[in-house]
């Protein structure tokens, strides 16, 4: 099954670094950068502003930002409905709900969680991450069908988006390989 990632609003060239380094190595389709998440190589801004974030996302990536299919979207509203449109299940990571987003709440790789994933008929996923703090902005929410926690056994109550992404794709990308065995 094919799984896409959106980093949306994520501020931290270091996170969207590790991000496409774990992406690479699990066999992610395409990262989509979206909001102001660092871009590598964006044609848009200055030349030494964009060879700056470039040497700080190349220095978590380690080369895997050459390797993962990059998308830019200007606009998250549209890209993510585009995906839908597609047949693609949105997915969001993120821990901070309001009742009324309850229902759609399920642990990753709980039994409800796969149960739910089998009867969505998808033609792949594609995971939400939202900004380091904030997570996930409202406007965006709607549009997701499923929201994804990752169960915490700690006294925190998050991890590091860059960590809580390669839980979720080690997570999705080995169920992924089971299945197609």
């Amino acid at each position: 099954m094919k799984i896409k990632l959106v980093l949306h609003n994520i501020r931290s060239t270091y996170n969207v670094g590790a991000i496409l380094r774990t992406a690479e190595g699990l066999g992610i389709s395409q990262a989509i950068l979206s909001g102001y998440t660092p871009r590598y190589n964006d044609p848009a801004i200055l030349p030494h502003l964009r060879e700056k974030l470039n040497r700080q996302i190349e220095k978590s990536a380690l080369g895997a930002e050459k390797l993962v299919s990059l998308r830019l979207c200007d606009n998250i509203v549209d890209c993510l409905t585009e995906m839908k449109l597609a047949g693609e299940l949105i997915l969001g990571l993120e821990n901070n709900l309001a009742a009324e987003e309850l229902p759609r709440r399920f642990f990753l790789g709980s039994a409800a969680f796969w149960r739910e994933i089998g009867r969505s008929n998808t033609q792949g996923l594609v995971v939400v991450l939202g900004e380091e703090v904030n997570g996930i902005p409202e406007d965006v929410r709607p549009l997701v069908d499923i929201f994804v926690e990752i169960p915490m056994s700690g006294k925190k109550e998050s991890f590091n988006v860059s960590v809580a992404a390669g839980i979720a794709m080690f997570v999705l990308s080995t169920e992924a390989v089971v299945d197609s065995d």
